[in-house]
């Protein structure tokens, strides 16, 4: 029979293993604000809100946009990349400014778009028009701490672009 010092020992190392387990899954959660799926999601459902298809993630797309977020991660200036893409860039003040937030930024514009008169009222609503734009098929994304200026970088890209003049999103 087990003596009550070995009890102890044996609840004691259960415990340590427990915070051990919980502190891995933690980790795991703040890693995965840069999965596809953190930013396929809630562009997915703002489209399926105006009976656009969804996007599918594109690794090339998304090795343009991590590329372009690392230029940033010096100074994290909202400067766009002027490439090939349609693009949507989001600056959050803290490290964890997730995928969700900065798209869930640009879908909030979606109050100023007037789908009648194909036009931004009350303020812009860019974003949000490219977001939703049912040419743009395919999405690549990047999330990078910044270094000197602090906080966080996101880009989306998107192929195709959108924000054609005198076309509607959807």
């Amino acid at each position: 029979m087990a003596s009550n010092k070995q009890l102890e020992l044996g609840s004691v190392m259960i415990s340590i293993v427990v915070a051990s387990l919980t502190l891995a899954l933690l980790m795991n959660v703040s890693r995965a604000q840069n999965a596809p799926q953190d930013f396929l999601v809630p562009h997915n459902a703002a489209r399926a809100n105006v009976s656009v298809g969804p996007m599918t993630w594109d690794t090339t797309l998304a090795a343009y946009a991590l590329n372009y977020a690392n230029q940033r991660a010096k100074d994290c200036k909202l400067i766009h990349s002027d490439g090939p893409y349609g693009e949507n860039i989001a600056w959050g003040s803290s490290a964890t400014f997730s995928a969700g937030q900065a798209v869930n930024l640009w879908v909030a514009e979606k109050h100023c778009y007037n789908y009648a008169t194909n036009l931004c009222q009350g303020g812009e609503c860019l974003h949000y028009t490219q977001v939703v734009w049912r040419d743009s098929v395919r999405l690549g994304c990047a999330r990078v701490t910044c270094s000197g200026a602090g906080g966080t970088f996101v880009i989306c890209s998107y192929d195709y672009p959108g924000n054609w003049e005198g076309e509607r999103p959807y």
